[in-house]
């Protein structure tokens, strides 16, 4: 009983928003409010139901133009000082879990505001482009992935999640496969080699990254099969 009880917690940890891990935004990273205006007015259009820091809004904006489904998904985009041992993660709000439909549901992607190397900290904006889009395009997928399972079949993922190596494993794969489907295979790709090629990244965080997600060369193969698959198409 202990044990289901526990794991039942795990599963909330993984769908409530905990406040007092929260790190200060508003005006200090420039949360913005959902009517700005941009220069660039072709990716302001996926700012719709959408909350981003100003720091990341144009990799933001435009990793989501890559994710049509979700124009009118509500994500809040939040900064946090630490995601216990992850740079990103997306969650389901669990009020909107409970009280709303699939189709009102909302989101919240936690970005930590900076990559903790060994030697220093750097604001997550200063990453590469490319890898800083693949990240967040591999959140989206996660969403992406979210949007069709029912209140209680996210409930279990959350479990699942927590309790299982294995699982993990699938839901990022799902992620990943997601993002590249929807055209950002090479970012996803920039993103793996950064992090497992880094020579000041934590080994025990590169060793997750290992274990746990597709390889740059198991992504390169999803990648061309998906070109494949269109050139049949094209003929």
């Amino acid at each position: 009983m202990f044990k289901s009880v526990f794991i039942i917690i795990l599963s909330f940890n993984f769908l409530f928003t905990h406040k007092s891990a929260d790190f200060v935004m508003g005006s200090t990273f420039g949360l913005l409010p959902m009517a700005h205006t941009d220069k660039n007015d072709k990716l302001e259009m996926y700012a719709n139901n959408k909350s981003i820091p100003d720091p990341i809004r144009e990799v933001t904006l435009e990793a989501l133009s890559h994710f049509p489904d979700l124009m009118d998904t509500r994500i809040d985009f939040e900064f946090k000082k630490k995601i216990g041992g992850s740079v990103m993660q997306a969650q389901p709000r669990v009020g909107s879990l409970v009280f709303k439909g699939k189709e009102n549901r909302a989101y919240r992607i936690k970005i930590s505001r900076y990559l903790e190397l060994e030697d220093e900290n750097i604001p997550i904006e200063e990453l590469p482009h490319d890898v800083l889009l693949g990240w967040i395009g591999h959140e989206l997928g996660h969403i992406q992935d979210y949007l069709n399972r029912s209140a209680v079949n996210l409930m279990g993922f959350g479990m699942k999640y927590y309790c299982s190596k294995s699982f993990v494993t699938e839901a990022e794969i799902t992620a990943d496969s997601y993002a590249v489907s929807h055209g950002l295979g090479e970012k996803i790709i920039a993103t793996k080699n950064f992090v497992l090629n880094h020579e000041r990244l934590p080994d025990d965080y590169k060793n997750k990254i290992r274990a746990l997600y597709m390889s740059p060369g198991e992504i390169l193969s999803l990648v061309e099969a998906q070109e494949e698959d269109e050139d049949e198409i094209a003929e």
